[in-house]
């Protein structure tokens, strides 16, 4: 950001923690949590963890966006350190665990949690317990996510108040978001995108958030509808279930899409039946937001945010960006490279070109394929294995696919899948050999593996 706008960043991050008493009487949740009612879910956390000493690590495994916006006001305050899973299952959790091992959570499923794990349960105080000008570091982190966690050894990225609440003011002002939006979100809030654009940009913008998550076709348009919501928050898998004749969506203002390419003719339905243009983001966990495009440009171009800067090396995309997890590699000039390949075209716009690192989304999930492959290889009787990605059917995602030589059956080899992977980074196609041959080179023939596996399409 340029120092003027560091300065208005600074001026509205003191004022978070200071709620104004009509603030604080108006719903954050429909049906549920008053902005109020949250600061006293924060002030009460804040009062619970000090009485335990030395600062807690928190993993939020919960889909309650006014608990989980508390949690981020108290951690704010310095009460704590904050973990966000990738997903809720005890295998991913346990990973989680002996990466960076967190010692108390905020739990739906406390069943679930690693032994020895403190589990809290939020109870309201007096807003007075918080004081705003006793407030984090701005770019000091304060909250650590997963990526790839299922398909190999989780990748940590941490996040400072800057990272985020810049992000959040900025998509607040871009989009004209304010206190009159209602929110409608078919994406869980523990992730990047959900947390973002579910919970900080409505709280920022002193807008209402429905408080479920809805994910079935019919579920999402009736809820919008019902409560007349002005603002979508979706991925594509779900445009494309909505891809039904009786869409509509009077009331919507924007609908917004992430965490994979929406498939341009699930975007042009969603905009015959509404008249709305699906906004696009682009952007990764590590990355923050880079860039949108909405379907209703008819471009497959994108335009970087105007306080991101972007260039390219080789074909590699490189950003500048307050958004950017710390652990990003930067260059002299402060600029870190993607994994993403990209062709500028005019107007300072990009397209994207595809992954250079070997990471596919699946159902909107990263797998790290060479992570799959190295988790099958430690399994009994594998002698060898690859992994590669193959174009999906229907859409621009992929399907992960395996060439396995050992001397177990396709079954047996699943189920043992199914213990250390979750549901989406499972190979979907699956063939069995003797061996695997390599080039005379000793390198792995790729185009032939493919080959093989687009042959056994079942």
């Amino acid at each position: 950001m340029e120092e003027l706008q560091k300065d208005i960043f600074n001026n509205l991050y003191k004022k978070i923690l200071a709620p104004s008493k009509t603030l604080c009487q108006k719903d954050f949740t429909s049906y549920g949590y008053s902005y109020g009612e949250v600061f006293e879910l924060a002030a009460g956390l804040k009062k619970t963890l000090a009485r335990r000493g030395s600062e807690k690590t928190l993993c939020l495994c919960t889909e309650n966006k006014a608990v989980i916006a508390a949690c981020v006001l108290a951690s704010l305050t310095g009460a704590c350190q904050l973990i966000l899973p990738y997903s809720f299952s005890a295998h991913a959790l346990l990973e989680m665990y002996e990466a960076v091992g967190f010692n108390a959570a905020i739990a739906d499923h406390p069943e679930e949690m690693p032994s020895g794990v403190e589990i809290i349960t939020p109870l309201p105080a007096a807003i007075e317990n918080i004081n705003p000008e006793l407030i984090r570091n701005a770019d000091e982190p304060f909250l650590r996510l997963f990526t790839g966690g299922s398909t190999g050894k989780p990748k940590v990225w941490s996040k400072s108040p800057r990272n985020l609440f810049s992000e959040a003011f900025y998509l607040k002002e871009k989009f004209t978001l304010s206190d009159k939006d209602l929110f409608v979100a078919t994406v869980p809030p523990y992730h990047i995108y959900g947390l973002l654009f579910s919970v900080l940009v409505p709280f920022v913008a002193h807008a209402r958030v429905l408080p479920d998550v809805y994910t079935f076709p019919q579920e999402i348009i009736s809820t919008t509808n019902k409560n007349k919501a002005s603002v979508m928050v979706s991925v594509p898998i779900h445009y494309r279930a909505m891809k039904v004749d009786n869409l509509s969506a009077p009331s919507l203002k924007v609908a917004f899409s992430s965490s994979g390419v929406l498939d341009r003719s699930d975007g042009l339905h969603f905009h015959k039946k509404t008249g709305l243009g699906i906004t696009e983001i682009y952007g990764s966990t590590e990355t923050g937001g880079i860039a949108s495009r909405c379907i209703s440009e008819h471009t497959e171009s994108w335009k970087a945010f105007n306080i991101v800067s972007w260039k390219l090396i080789g074909e590699r995309l490189s950003i500048k960006s307050d958004f950017a997890s710390p652990e990003m590699k930067r260059d002299t000039d402060g600029f870190c490279l993607t994994g993403d390949e990209a062709r500028e075209e005019k107007d300072n716009r990009f397209v994207l070109l595809g992954r250079a690192d070997g990471i596919v989304k699946v159902a909107g999930k990263r797998v790290d394929l060479l992570d799959v492959q190295n988790k099958i290889k430690t399994l009994p009787t594998v002698r060898n294995a690859i992994v590669v990605a193959l174009p999906a059917e229907k859409g621009r995602e992929s399907v992960i696919a395996a060439v396995v030589a050992c001397d177990l059956t396709e079954t047996h080899l699943r189920k043992l899948l199914m213990d250390m992977l979750e549901p989406y980074a499972i190979p979907r196609r699956v063939k069995i050999v003797s061996s695997i041959t390599t080039t005379a080179t000793g390198k792995i023939d790729r185009r032939r593996i493919e080959n093989i596996l687009l042959a056994d399409k079942k």
